[in-house]
């Protein structure tokens, strides 16, 4: 069983993470690793009217295992626990400048740091409009550590008929990344 992190953070976006815990719950073969920032389930709650609760409801007990944003001493903070890849969906520009500077002040920031220093797929769904040469310079930072930047772009070749259909091709790609796309994915033709 491939075993994905999956943080969320407080930026806007937090329905981009909900469709990706949809899509993962579907998949029998992915164990997922949960942390979830205290701005990040406040986001979530204004964006989607939805709880921290009700989207674990998507995905099955024994096949996710939330973890404490603040615990620097869960297994993630070690490069000993074997992760398969982490995302951060939706990242923001603090944790992503975090990150550039090498800081781990708290779970998703070390996890993220394991996963570079590991050698491990890291995804960060950056979401911030317009960027700052700062904001790019740590996005070039990070792609030279290994991590792929992957801002939620919407694609227009598949004619999205809704508002989801945007944020799945978003998803989508997140899942190729991961290395764990699936029938539901649309592809160019």
């Amino acid at each position: 069983m491939k075993q994905i992190v999956v943080a969320i953070t407080g930026a806007t976006g937090s329905v981009y993470a909900l469709h990706l815990l949809q899509r993962l719950g579907q998949n029998q073969e992915v164990f997922v690793h949960l942390v979830v920032s205290l701005w990040g389930e406040r986001v979530m709650v204004e964006e989607t009217g939805k709880t921290l609760a009700e989207w674990l409801a998507f995905l099955p007990g024994d096949r996710i295992r939330l973890h404490n944003h603040g615990d620097l001493a869960s297994p993630l903070a070690s490069g000993s626990f074997p992760i398969d890849a982490m995302v951060v969906i939706p990242c923001t520009m603090g944790t992503l400048g975090s990150l550039a500077c090498g800081l781990s002040s708290n779970l998703i920031e070390r996890a993220a740091s394991v996963a570079l220093k590991e050698k491990r797929p890291l995804v960060l769904v950056a979401r911030e409009t317009p960027l700052s040469s700062i904001h790019l310079q740590n996005m070039l930072t990070l792609s030279n550590a290994g991590a792929m930047i992957l801002p939620p772009v919407p694609t227009f070749y598949c004619h999205p008929k809704t508002v989801d259909d945007i944020i799945d091709s978003t998803v989508d790609r997140v899942l190729d990344s991961l290395h764990l796309a699936d029938t539901n994915t649309k592809r160019w033709s």
